[in-house]
């Protein structure tokens, strides 16, 4: 990953999934932090768990087993997204978290984020802003990495990130999505991109459950910032709490 990451020759950036905790932070260095609505996360997390090649599952398992730590194959999801949302919920992956499985906990890992959002180098972005208004967005976000926008090529830059204009490429944009999923390949990474399939899928118990999880995790203006986005709540790096 080191020499992939040396041999870059555009503007170099690199793509993470870890917690804040888990990132060497360097004032020289910008981050931006894309977060979305745990609920909408697990919908699209649940579609890639359940869409995995026999492939790449097989290789996950191998990860496991070979590792001291984790010492078991990959767990896998059933079928049903409400039945993993309580199981995603209540079980964690990680010693000291209370959910996540198989993966870290969603909430400690935005409640991390958000606990470094003031610092000049980060930047919050959120899903819902970026489906409302991907112009504006797009220009927060070359404001804050310092690019100057060129408005004569900036429509054509905007309308390529569009979710279906992605969709629509998503062989050229993700080749190697269609040996990570089998069926439906790349259709299947770039899936929805849509808000609030959850509500026909969780029962008022579940959502309870999520509710109870939010209030024990977030401080009011994260758990607003984390349902609305910035358009319905303000500057992040604003916020009191």
């Amino acid at each position: 990953m080191f020499e992939r990451l040396a041999a870059q020759t555009h503007r170099r950036f690199v793509k993470t999934h870890l917690p804040v905790d888990g990132v060497p932070i360097f004032d020289e260095v910008q981050y931006i932090h894309v977060a979305r609505d745990g609920r909408d996360a697990l919908m699209s997390w649940h579609n890639h768990l359940t869409g995995f090649s026999d492939v790449v599952l097989a290789s996950l398992d191998q990860v496991g087993l070979e590792d001291r730590a984790i010492a078991r194959p990959f767990p896998r999801a059933p079928a049903d997204p409400a039945e993993y949302f309580r199981h995603w919920i209540s079980t964690p992956a990680v010693i000291g978290q209370t959910d996540g499985t198989p993966e870290l906990s969603y909430f400690d890992l935005e409640a991390g984020y958000w606990a470094e959002r003031r610092r000049a180098n980060f930047l919050m972005v959120h899903f819902n802003d970026l489906l409302a208004d991907l112009d504006t967005e797009m220009r927060r976000i070359a404001a804050f990495l310092g690019i100057e926008v060129n408005h004569a090529v900036w429509p054509s830059l905007v309308r390529t990130a569009d979710f279906k204009e992605m969709q629509a490429h998503g062989e050229a944009i993700t080749p190697g999505a269609n040996r990570l999923f089998g069926e439906g390949g790349v259709r299947r990474f770039f899936n929805k991109g849509t808000n609030g399939r959850w509500r026909s899928i969780l029962t008022d118990e579940d959502l309870a459950l999520y509710d109870a999880k939010v209030r024990e995790k977030f401080s009011p203006s994260l758990a607003a910032w984390l349902e609305g986005g910035r358009r319905a709540t303000g500057e992040p790096r604003e916020a009191a709490d």
